[in-house]
Parts: structure tokens; sequence; C-alpha cells
């Protein structure tokens, strides 16, 4: 008879709980206090463990230390590096064997990069041979900002791997997505199970008291800001038009299913806006149909993900013409908005919008800030922004260029280092770059900068933010005491500069600014 293992997940079925022996089992986790949770309460239901770490020390994973567990427990530190990988299987094989207990690997994602996939593939079925000639369970557990590009290669490993899982915070609860699982002579896929946490114990959360309106009477009538209809009458005795999002936010509290649409027009207006969506959508339920029509060009793609995890059934962009926005409302008819809402929005808001900073920071602040984005692993992998460098025409200095530099969006932040300018495009894909720095400069960009270098993955960003931090610009003045000198300027820029009657450059007290 096989021995199993359990995870220690409470309330949840035995099958997904358990590990059998021999066995190699995988899961990730989206942050790394999340890992450290999960691999204290695995330990806590041990009778015998062994815990390699090629992250932290094994004993700081184990502090604060499991309520329950093995009495003694082997540990072992392994240097993150790919030969240490290689060698892994050997070292095992040499000194684990069947009295060892379950053995838990505890590393971060990015350790696996170190591997191309056809050495990973060589690494699993050598290791999953020892495991099977050893009759010892091994789980992994990864976490990192690395995770996604993890996850992904995980996907094609079933013949390896006999389980593989996701653990993901969604703000105030996680949800333990189950890719397959292997125990009991049961296979069980493609499962998702919504856990709370609870002194430091996963447990299943109760989801009976969802919110399921008891009537859908109303789910033919359409409650709209007359904007959205570009000036066009209702189109039917369902359609209901009201003066101002707030209006159709009063009355769509007595809403059970309808089509609530709002429309938006600036970017300031998205944080009282989504607060709206949520609450309607915590409110009201999942049979409610909320859609958000945008007016001008607006929305990047991180406001659009704050209103869909608020509750957003559909966003029609600006470039959509009327007659595709009555389609898009066509084709939401009947869905039951099926995502979770999390109850806290300010924690919401506060991951999905990280930086509450714009316009000029000096050096260290913009790499700080910078690095603290990057870092954040709710955000998309490689997807958080744009770093972009620009160096200005020899006619203009760059103190001039800060001038004409207005970042209106949080999380536009820009800094000086020596004959650069440096921007950080927060939430920016490169193929709107143009239209950002033409929303920031107020003059040509392309007239301004006789070269640019751009990063967009996580990777080069932090790499370019750590370089730059380590530079000293070539001298150190206080522009508070002393105005920026004035430059000529290109004949064209000068021209068109009095075309639209701009103000030429004036005293800018900036900290930390240097000059040659």
């Amino acid at each position: 008879m096989k021995n199993h293992y359990a995870l220690g997940l409470q309330q949840v079925q035995q099958e997904l709980n358990s590990l059998q022996t021999p066995g190699l089992y995988w899961i990730t986790c989206q942050r790394q206090e999340d890992a450290r949770i999960l691999l204290r309460q695995v330990v806590s239901q041990q009778n015998a463990a062994t815990l390699i770490s090629a992250a932290d020390k094994p004993q700081a994973l184990m502090t604060p230390d499991p309520a329950d567990g093995p009495a003694r427990m082997p540990l072992f530190s392994l240097p993150a590096n790919k030969a240490s990988l290689q060698q892994l299987e050997s070292d095992f094989a040499r000194v684990l064997d069947s009295h060892s207990g379950l053995v838990l690997f505890y590393s971060q994602a990015e350790l696996w990069a170190k591997l191309s996939p056809d050495e990973l593939v060589i690494w699993l079925k050598r290791m999953r041979r020892m495991l099977i000639n050893k009759q010892i369970t091994l789980l992994m557990i990864a976490s990192g900002t690395a995770i996604i590009h993890l996850r992904n290669h995980l996907q094609g490993y079933f013949r390896q791997l006999d389980g593989v899982a996701h653990l993901d915070f969604q703000q105030d609860s996680w949800q333990y997505r189950i890719n397959w699982w292997y125990s009991a002579d049961k296979l069980l896929a493609d499962r998702a199970i919504r856990l709370s946490c609870i002194e430091d114990q996963f447990i299943a959360a109760n989801e009976s008291e969802q919110n399921i309106p008891l009537s859908l009477n109303d789910e033919n009538q359409f409650l709209a800001q007359e904007g959205v209809l570009e000036g066009a009458p209702p189109l039917s005795v369902q359609w209901q038009l009201f003066s101002d999002n707030e209006s159709v936010f009063s009355r769509a509290q007595q809403a059970n299913a309808a089509t609530v649409i709002f429309s938006l027009a600036h970017n300031q207006d998205i944080n009282s806006l989504a607060k709206m969506v949520h609450s309607l959508r915590r409110s009201r339920g999942s049979a409610l149909k909320i859609v958000v029509r945008e007016i001008s060009t607006t929305l990047r793609y991180s406001d659009e993900r704050l209103l869909l995890a608020c509750g957003v059934n559909a966003i029609v962009p600006t470039a959509a013409s009327l007659s595709r926005f009555l389609t898009t409302l066509e084709g939401i008819q009947g869905q039951q908005f099926s995502r979770h809402v999390p109850a806290n929005l300010n924690a919401l808001m506060q991951a999905l919008q990280p930086l509450q900073q714009k316009g000029y920071l000096p050096l260290d602040a913009f790499c700080a800030a910078v690095q603290q984005l990057m870092s954040n692993t709710l955000l998309p992998e490689n997807d958080k922004g744009l770093m972009v460098a620009l160096r200005p025409v020899p006619q203009l200095k760059p103190e001039q260029i800060l001038t004409l530099c207005k970042p209106r969006r949080f999380g536009d932040l820009v800094t000086l280092i020596n004959d650069r300018i440096y921007l950080f495009l927060s939430s920016c894909r490169f193929n709107d770059l143009d239209i950002a720095l033409k929303s920031i400069f107020s003059l040509p960009h392309d007239e301004l900068f006789s070269n640019r270098m751009v990063w967009f993955e996580d990777n080069q960003i932090l790499s370019e933010a750590h370089k730059i931090r380590q530079l000293t610009p070539v001298v150190q003045r206080d522009v508070s005491a002393e105005p920026i000198a004035a430059v000529p300027q290109p004949a064209h820029a000068a021209e068109t500069v009095r075309s639209a009657q701009t103000p030429q450059p004036i005293s800018l007290n900036l900290n930390g600014v240097s000059r040659p």
C-alpha cells in the first residue's frame, strides 16, 4: 500500500490534499510570504520531513515554528545556481532515503530560468527516476516575480509531474488552482478552491453567502449615462438615460440584472468610477451587467485591469462606433459575472495602481520607485511599464527639457542624469509610447530629442535602474539658488513655441539636478 502525505489545507477534499509515494509535485505561489505560510503548514502535518532551500536560509523559512510537525528535521541549503540544480539529483540519491519523510524543496522562480526547457525536462526525468528508486515524495514550492513564466513551462510536464497547482493572492482571499493532481490512484484536474488564511493556516472559504438576486425581472432594462449614445434619444422604452454617472449609480442600486452603462471622459474620474462599480458588484450581485464606454482616449491597461477587477463586464474603447457598442451590449446579455471581487477596495486599488507619484524625482527616489513597482507580483510580468532614456538635441540642455515635461498620470516619473532625461511610464505599452510622449511634452518630442532608448522587460528595467543609480552626475548643484540659463532653441522649435504661445523656459526649483 502506498504511503500518503498531507498538504494540511483545511476543509479541502482528501484527494486534493494528499501526496502519494513515490511522487513529484510542484506548487507555485504568487507571493513569497504565502509560500512560507504554505511551507510551514505542510511541515506541521508531517511525522518526518526534510527541507532544502535554494532561496532564504531554511531556518528562516521555519520561523515562526510550525504548530506541530516533526521534533527534528534535517535542513539543507543549496546555492542558487545552475550547477547546483543539475547536481541536486545525485545529492538526493546520496543523502536521502525512504526514512527522510516528505522532502520539500523551496526556491525562487527565477532560479528555474537558468535551465533551458530541454534541460528542465532532463532534470525532471532524472529526478523522477531517483524518487521511484528511493521511494521518496518531493514537493517543490516556488515563488517570486518570474512565477508566471515558470507556470507556463510547467503546463507541458504532465508525464513527469504528479501534480501542479498555483496559489494566487486576491487581496482578501486566495485562489488555489489545481492543473492536475494524482493521488490515491485518482487523477483530478482543472479545479479551483477559494482559501482564507486564519492564524497562518490556509482553509477553504465558505462560498455559500454569494449574493444571488431573487428576481431577474429587470434583465431587459438599460440604465445609461446619456453621453454613451452620442446624443441619440433612448433606443426603446427599456432605456433610461441619466445626466451623469452618479445618477446612473443611484438608480442601479435598486437593480438586479439590468445593464448599467457608465461613461468615462477623463482620467481623473477612474478612481471614483471604480468605487461605484465595486459597490454595485458587491451589493447587487453577479447578474448585473456593468459596462464602461470610453468617451475620449483615457484608459491605460492598468486602469482597465482595475475596472475589470472591480466588477466590470465589458469596456468599450473610444474608437468603437455606436453600432459596435450596441453589439457589445447584446453580447453580454444573460451573462453572470464569475470573477471574485475583493471586499477591500483600497487594497485592490493600491495593488493595481501602486505608484501614487508623478513628475520629477531625484535620481535615488526615481530608482527606488521603479524598483518598488517591479517587485509587485500582482502586476503582469514584463508588462508593468516602460523605461525611456532621451538625449536632447545639441541646441537644448536637459534642464530646459524638464520645463517642457509635464507628466499628468500617477506612475509617470522623470529624472535627470548627466546629459539624458529618464522617463518611467507606468502601465504604458510599447505601441503607446509615442502617444504618451506627445501628452507629456508640450513640444513635438521628435524635435526635442536626437535619440532614445527603451526598456520594457522587468529584468531590463531593474538592471538599468540599478546601473543609473550607481552613476554620479558630473557636477551637483542647488537649482533653487541659481536659475537655469536659457540657451538658443532651434528655429523650428522657437516657431512652434510662438505659434502655441508657450512660455519660454523659466526658473525651476528641483533638488539634485546637475549641470555641466
